[in-house]
C-alpha cells in the first residue's frame, strides 16, 4: 500500500529553506572562486622592484626590473621590500573587499572585516532570522505535540 504526502504550509516552508540554502551555497563557491584568485601589486619607486601577493597577501612574486636595488644600502632595500608588498597588500585587500561588500550585511566594512577590525557582533541579531511558522515550531515544540511534552528544541 502506497502512502501519499500531502505538502503542509510547513514542509513548504522547510522545501523553500532548503532551495534558499543550495542557491546561498553556489553563490558562496563561487565567491570563494573568485576570492581565490585575487592578487595585488606594486611598484616600488624608480621601479627598484615589484611584487605580486596573493587574497592572503603571501608573496607570490618579486622582480627587480632595473638594477636600482644595487645601489641600495641593506636597510633601505630591506625597508622597500616592506613597503612594497603591504602596498600590494593593500591592493589585494581591497580587491577582495569590492567582490565580498555585495554579499555583506548593510554597515560592515569588508576591508575592516578582512583586517580583524571590524565589529561583526553588533550586527548580528539576538536571534537568527527564520520564517514564522519555523519559529513558532522552534519555540511550542512539535505540531500536536502539548506544552511540556516529549522533547522541546533548545535555543538561547
Amino acid at each position: 500500500m502506497r502512502s501519499e504526502h500531502v505538502s503542509t504550509p510547513f514542509d513548504e516552508q522547510i522545501e523553500e529553506l532548503r532551495t534558499g540554502y543550495q542557491a546561498r551555497l553556489a553563490q558562496i563557491g563561487e565567491l570563494q572562486r573568485r576570492m581565490s584568485e585575487v592578487t595585488g601589486t606594486a611598484t616600488a619607486k624608480a621601479q627598484a622592484m615589484k611584487v605580486t601577493v596573493g587574497p592572503q597577501g603571501e608573496l607570490l612574486s618579486v622582480e627587480f626590473p632595473t638594477g636600482a636595488y644595487r645601489s641600495m644600502a641593506p636597510k633601505e632595500l630591506s625597508d622597500l621590500i616592506v613597503a612594497t608588498v603591504q602596498e600590494a597588500r593593500g591592493k589585494a585587500t581591497a580587491a577582495l573587499a569590492e567582490i565580498m561588500t555585495p554579499h555583506l550585511p548593510e554597515g560592515l566594512d569588508a576591508a575592516r572585516l578582512l583586517r580583524g577590525t571590524a565589529d561583526v557582533a553588533r550586527l548580528m541579531p539576538s536571534e537568527p532570522a527564520m520564517p514564522d511558522g519555523v519559529r513558532e515550531y522552534v519555540d511550542q515544540g512539535r505540531v500536536g505535540r502539548r506544552a511540556g511534552e516529549g522533547p522541546r528544541i533548545a535555543h538561547d
